[in-house]
């Protein structure tokens, strides 16, 4: 435990310092030799792991016999589970959208935004169901410009027996004077016996249609009357066809419907006809389609006459059915007479049973201011002449000789 010598401390020992000297470079090339190790144990581990995939993938992408190495490609890869198919295939499932609703509300599933397109079907809707509606109105208000009820209760008050020829005339009037333009005009015919009413219907549209229509539209033409020998035929023939063509010009003009009334058509010579058969049925002018033709006359009453006492064990309410059978012969036999009749509507006209006849003479004795005592009716009515068949008696003239027979009282 002395002190050193100074020598020593200064030179030191040269061995020691060697031994110290080679331990510590010894140490270090240890741990350079140990580092070196642990980096080739981690390439031979990356290298067999290496070895070990390309093993793997050349298994699935080469032939065993193949030894040259190939290049990756996509286009060998196979599906693992379309090449075994064995293994259960897992279907995707759809993801599938959630409506959220709000809370403390009814459920309603929201809806698209309505098309404008809708809107405009319905704006047409509403216009065209207005035009429908407004076309209805005018008809009516043409209809009404003609006052057909007051001609109605007119014709049940002043016609006698022929209910069912005054409901089919107003029917084809109500239809013909719903519109203005036609594609034709309306020709009604009356035929039947004398004393009937054929006459007397006439004169009843003649003053009804003067007072709606005017009397400048209104023509009211009896044969023995405007043309009674045959010298003025041609002067008929030509006075006629102006006066038509006036009225019809006019009836235009006024967008109205003019009603020509032609009395004692059986006496209408040839020339007469042919020439109200031109003014019907023109050819060129559509004013002629817009009128009303009525034309009234005797025609065919010996077959009628006929025709209804054959059949007079048919009940009154059995009478609309007789005119439909008696139709189709008159009209042959009218269209035999002449052309004109080839479109005309048919309203032909029953006889008369006395119980009529006895109310034609009550109005008339009322009319004439006498009292319409029963028991003197009776008595007037069995001084004329019946068809008797059975228990039914029908009037040879209807109610024609009334008149007379009430002048005389």
């Amino acid at each position: 435990m002395g002190e050193q010598d100074p020598s020593d401390r200064l030179g030191g020992d040269p061995l020691k310092d060697t031994k110290e000297n080679g331990t510590g470079s010894f140490s270090q090339f240890s741990s350079s030799v140990r580092t070196m190790v642990r980096i080739r144990q981690k390439y031979q581990a990356m290298k067999k792991r290496r070895l070990e995939m390309a093993s793997v993938s050349s298994q699935g992408l080469m032939s065993p016999r193949s030894t040259s190495p190939k290049v990756f490609t996509f286009d060998n890869i196979q599906d693992p589970i379309s090449s075994n198919p064995s293994s259960p295939r897992k279907r995707k499932k759809k993801r599938r959208t959630r409506v959220l609703y709000p809370s403390n509300s009814l459920r309603a599933v929201p809806t698209k935004e309505r098309s404008r397109a809708k809107n405009c079907l319905y704006l047409l809707c509403i216009i065209v169901f207005l035009q429908v509606y407004n076309a209805i109105e005018n008809l009516d208000d043409h209809v009404l410009k003609y006052d057909l009820d007051g001609l109605e209760k007119t014709l049940k008050r002043e016609v006698f027996g022929q209910q069912e020829v005054a409901d089919s005339l107003l029917g084809h009037l109500h239809d013909y004077l719903s519109t203005y333009v036609h594609n034709k005009p309306l020709v009604l015919s009356l035929h039947g016996p004398t004393g009937v009413g054929k006459s007397h219907v006439g004169r009843l549209l003649a003053q009804h249609f003067r007072s709606v229509v005017g009397d400048d539209l209104v023509m009211q033409y009896f044969v023995l009357h405007h043309c009674p020998t045959d010298d003025d035929i041609p002067q008929c023939t030509k006075s006629l066809d102006s006066h038509v063509s006036e009225m019809v010009t006019q009836a235009e003009e006024q967008e109205k419907i003019p009603v020509f009334i032609f009395d004692e058509v059986e006496h209408m010579p040839r020339e007469l006809l042919d020439t109200l058969q031109d003014l019907i049925h023109p050819k060129n002018n559509n004013e002629y389609l817009n009128a009303i033709y009525i034309l009234i006359s005797n025609l065919g009453h010996e077959d009628i006459t006929k025709f209804v006492l054959h059949n007079s064990s048919v009940a009154v309410s059995g009478h609309l059915s007789l005119i439909q059978e008696l139709n189709p012969w008159l009209r042959g036999y009218l269209e035999r007479y002449h052309m004109l009749f080839l479109e005309a509507e048919l309203l032909p006209f029953m006889l008369l049973e006395k119980s009529t006849v006895m109310d034609c003479f009550i109005d008339e004795m009322s009319r004439e201011g006498f009292y319409p005592d029963r028991s003197h009716v009776e008595r007037l009515a069995e001084e004329l002449s019946y068809y008797i068949v059975g228990e039914r008696e029908f009037s040879h003239t209807g109610c024609r000789q009334v008149v007379a027979k009430v002048n005389l009282l």
